[in-house]
């Protein structure tokens, strides 16, 4: 009689402990799959931070460098994520208090104003009048998200989009769950008032049809009444 197969799952604090000691021992595979696994959530916290896509990157580099420099100081008390989530936090708050000081975020590289923070669903390349519609209230959202005070925008970001749950975002940003909860209700009134007076004007091109959609749907009309036969 044939015996099943067991597979074995690593629990997340020994699968961490194993990336962890394969990356001590300089594997590469090790050092893409940590990287690879933790890319988009650092951008987002660091961009959260700096509201600047370059910078954010670099970041994302330093915190990288420093903490596969220093990869032997983690004891896996907390999540790898979270370690490195940790770091990159404080190398852009580092970077925002080395800014001289009076720098607004309008004065900052237009660059920093084309963050994929929320990607909406694109139409095809049959319907560009959507598809811009769609980019219009994509950056309205994006800018009323880089809007919110700081407190509030980086427990916007960890809960809501990058899907952390409340004890893990109280322990990156060290705060009480209580805290967490608070600012995030706070934060999406803010967010859902500064999108509102915002859209308007986009409203009205939300339904657009134009361009080869109005002209597709002329040519079929006319083919259907006789015209051109």
């Amino acid at each position: 009689m044939r015996q099943a197969q067991v597979t074995t799952v690593l629990p997340i604090g020994a699968a961490d402990a194993e990336l962890v000691r394969r990356a001590l021992a300089r594997e590469e595979a090790a050092v893409r799959a940590i990287m690879q696994a933790n890319n988009r959530r650092l951008f987002r916290l660091a961009r959260g931070i700096l509201r600047n896509d370059s910078e954010a990157e670099d970041v994302v580099q330093d915190t990288y460098v420093r903490a596969f420099t220093h990869l032997d100081q983690f004891r896996g008390e907390s999540s790898l994520s979270t370690w490195l989530s940790r770091i990159a936090m404080n190398e852009a708050l580092g970077r925002v208090r080395r800014r001289p000081a009076g720098v607004e975020w309008s004065e900052l590289p237009q660059g920093g104003h084309e963050a994929q923070i929320i990607q909406f669903p694109l139409s095809s390349a049959d319907d560009p009048e959507r598809s811009m519609a769609q980019r219009e209230i994509q950056h309205v959202v994006e800018h009323a998200i880089d809007e919110l005070p700081e407190a509030f925008r980086l427990v916007f970001i960890t809960r809501v989009i990058e899907g952390m749950n409340v004890e893990e975002t109280a322990d990156i940003l060290d705060l009480k769950p209580e805290t967490v909860k608070t600012r995030l209700h706070r934060a999406r009134a803010m967010l859902r008032d500064n999108v509102e007076r915002k859209i308007g004007p986009i409203v009205l091109e939300a339904f657009p049809f134009a361009g080869r959609r109005c002209e597709r749907l002329t040519e079929a009309v006319l083919k259907r009444l006789g015209y051109g036969a």
